[in-house]
């Protein structure tokens, strides 16, 4: 998969349709070549243009600068004469901040180096690409890190910072992908929200200067999801290229793409550089930067996004669900909010667990004197006014019912109000001197501190070995402030992925959900920890549809929380057929949230069927693959499938013989005609059968995809139907 043509000190990584080229230019500086459709190994160094003017230093030293503002290096530094966004900024105990790497060596091993303080992909039919990079005056050391997995389009980059000199140093930028395509025609796809609104769509044109997204807010943040792609104009779903870029990370990121004054584009990711340091001491201390993933696809968007999802899927989950079926679960928290009692939460078991469901979920409110969200976090015991006796009375009687137990937890936060905070306020981040500043009436704990860690630890063990729990929710409500010293926002980040790796790795069956005041911290970062992520607390089913179309872009969809909820629904106040809430509900996890007591007797009936239907269903969208056949957003600013009218989506089995389609009508209209939906990824060879309007039909792969199915205008907006095609031998 990667190879090393000596004669032009090149070197290649190809996977089944892509190839990315790199290659030494004189002096040992390291440049980008070519990134795009395999192309068969063969020296492309041309491409780098070295036999233009400005001319490499060594043939023209008196342009050294201007050959370093528009050379196409692939981890640039700063303070040599490249004026455009470094990947690389470090600053010695004088000041200083410029920085030269050069080329010294480079190894290519199967297999890949994994992070033992970061989430990382991992697994077999991998290699690597190592070089070694070195900042001569200095001493400091940049191992780069490139490794291919087998049968996928995706290069994952990342690099080792080592200080091997007698002095220390500080790092003040460390990306963890820069890639100058020699190219300007594209427009940048990105994910922007707010709290119940998150990954919201944008397409817009690149124009010449800086195009960025980023987060300073310590998490990933509901604003911008740590994802963008660089597409062509023409691009669309199936069609057309893209480059996809993520991060394997869950804080502060800064994502960008910087088109040039010769017309070239930077694109890069990684770590948020602003209020960024890490002082790196001497003698051998390292630095480990978090992964990079970089997808490119000929097959447009879904190409991307299947990449995307079947590494993930295949290569960072870890956690014993990523395959196996997940139960329907019922979550308390909109059928109750904070007003429960043991006789009202058992109420609710007892109906759910007649209805199928199959694990009961008790979220906020279990805890201290949580009667509301102003008290209590960081005081782990149950709250003996509503649940006399601890968790055992609740869980004894949910698990005779049939059904799992699960809980929530906001581990990472504390009350001012809370005999922890009262104990220990100094436990909590802030500046001395400085009042701290409330969010939902709570502050965030220092996990930068292994001891504040263990408190909250020995706590949650308690719990867990009290109860037969097999499902936990870990939320996080609230952005950090008052970060008193820069290298805090890292270190809290590693302080979480410590106290979750104790977690997944004591408790490995254990169901881990991550939430984020819904998805304030959905990333590929979470996934190494938990196999799905809470996607937002807007459970409208109109919503839905964006908010989840945007996060396929990158994240497999069977990490995608998505429930069930009542309606008129808690966040829009929208009323939509019960049926076309789990139809939806179905693109992602599936479960309930909602007091399935007060359901009318005809949305009752549906939830057996529903869940017997997903349990048929739901390994299409574990290990499936996805075809996004429509895009719900608005037409303005979109290539060709936007509209508002409708939605629809495939899952295919990787054999192609069994697939499901979703169609949701989002606005009825009068005397219209039925509507035509081509399907994708079928095979053309095979004859499918399936059921549409209470007739059995055969057709073959070949007719769905270029004729397609001609689906009736139903009666009312957000209505819906779901139709299951298996291939047959007639």
């Amino acid at each position: 998969m990667i190879t090393y043509l000596e004669s032009a000190r090149q070197f290649q990584l190809d996977t089944p349709r892509a190839s990315y080229v790199l290659a030494l230019a004189d002096e040992g500086f390291l440049c980008h070549v070519y990134w795009g459709k395999r192309i068969a190994p063969q020296d492309l160094t041309d491409l780098m243009r070295l036999g233009e003017a400005p001319f490499v230093p060594s043939q023209n030293e008196r342009e050294r600068a201007s050959f370093m503002d528009c050379a196409p290096f692939e981890y640039p530094a700063a303070g040599t004469g490249d004026y455009r966004e470094p990947a690389f900024v470090m600053e010695t105990p004088d000041g200083g901040r410029t920085c030269d790497l050069r080329y010294v060596s480079h190894r290519i091993y199967s297999g890949k180096y994994n992070s033992a303080v970061l989430p990382h992909t991992w697994g077999n039919g991998c290699e690597t690409l190592e070089i070694t990079m070195q900042d001569a005056p200095s001493g400091l050391t940049v191992r780069l890190s490139y490794t291919v997995f087998e049968g996928l389009d995706a290069v994952i980059r990342s690099a080792v910072i080592e200080n091997e000199t007698a002095q220390d140093v500080t790092l003040r930028r460390v990306l963890s992908a820069s890639v100058d395509l020699d190219d300007d025609r594209f427009e940048m796809i990105s994910l922007y929200g707010s709290w119940a609104r998150e990954r919201q769509m944008q397409r817009v044109p690149l124009h010449h200067g800086k195009q960025r997204i980023d987060s300073m807010r310590g998490e990933s943040s509901h604003q911008y999801s740590p994802f963008f792609a660089l597409v062509r104009p023409e691009t669309t779903e199936q069609t057309g290229e893209a480059y996809g870029f993520t991060l394997i990370y869950s804080g502060n990121f800064t994502a960008q793409a910087e088109l040039t004054q010769f017309c070239q584009t930077r694109a890069q990711i990684g770590i948020q550089p602003e209020d960024f340091a890490w002082l790196l001491q001497s003698d051998g201390c390292r630095f480990d930067v978090p992964e990079a993933v970089l997808v490119y696809s000929d097959e447009g968007l879904g190409g991307m996004s299947r990449t995307f999802h079947k590494l993930f899927t295949d290569h960072l989950i870890r956690s014993k669900y990523r395959y196996a079926e997940r139960p329907v679960l019922i979550n308390n928290w909109e059928a109750t909010y904070f007003d429960f009692s043991l006789e009202k939460l058992c109420g609710i078991a007892e109906e759910a667990a007649r209805l199928g469901i199959e694990l009961f979920v008790l979220d906020d409110g279990w805890f201290g004197r949580r009667d509301s969200d102003n008290c209590s976090l960081g005081d782990w015991t149950p709250d003996q006014r509503k649940l006399p006796g601890g968790l055992k009375p609740l869980t004894d009687h949910i698990t005779g019912k049939g059904m799992r137990f699960g809980l929530w937890f906001e581990p990472e936060m504390i009350s001012p109000d809370s005999d922890l905070f009262r104990a220990h306020p100094d436990y909590a981040i802030g500046i001395e001197g400085r009042p701290r500043t409330q969010s939902r009436a709570q502050y965030v704990l220092d996990y930068s501190r292994r001891e504040v860690r263990d408190a909250v630890w020995e706590q949650m063990k308690k719990i867990l070995d009290s109860a037969p729990i097999s499902y936990i929710k870990w939320d996080m409500n609230r952005q950090l402030t008052e970060v008193p010293r820069a290298e805090l926002w890292h270190k809290y980040m590693l302080g979480v992925y410590d106290l979750m790796e104790r977690l997944v790795t004591g408790y490995p069956d254990i169901l881990l959900e991550n939430c984020s005041g819904g998805g304030a911290r959905f990333d590929a970062g979470m996934l190494y920890y938990s196999p799905q992520i809470w996607a937002s607390d807007d459970t409208d089913a109109k919503e839905r549809l964006r908010i989840q179309y945007g996060a396929s872009l990158f994240m497999p969809p069977a990490a995608i929380g998505s429930h069930v909820s009542v309606c008129p629904n808690h966040a829009t106040g929208r009323n939509t057929p019960f049926a076309t809430r789990a139809n939806v509900a179905m693109n992602g996890t599936f479960g309930y949230e909602l007091n399935v007591a007060s359901l009318s007797d005809d949305e009752k009936a549906q939830i057996p069927e529903q869940i017997a239907r997903w349990h048929s269903i739901s390994h299409l969208i574990r290990e499936g693959a996805q075809y996004r056949l429509a895009n719900p957003f608005a037409p303005s600013g979109f290539a060709a499938q936007a509209n508002a009218d409708y939605d629809a989506w495939m899952y295919i089995s990787r054999d192609r013989t069994d697939a499901l389609l979703t169609y949701v009508q989002i606005t009825a209209e009068a005397n219209m005609k039925s509507r035509r939906i081509k399907l994708a990824g079928l095979d053309p060879e095979m004859t499918y059968r399936f059921a549409l309007d209470g007739t059995e039909h055969t057709k073959t792969g070949a007719y769905l995809m270029q004729c397609g199915l001609l689906i009736r205008n139903l009666w009312g907006d957000m209505t819906s139907v779901q139709i299951r095609l298996k291939a047959t031998a007639e």
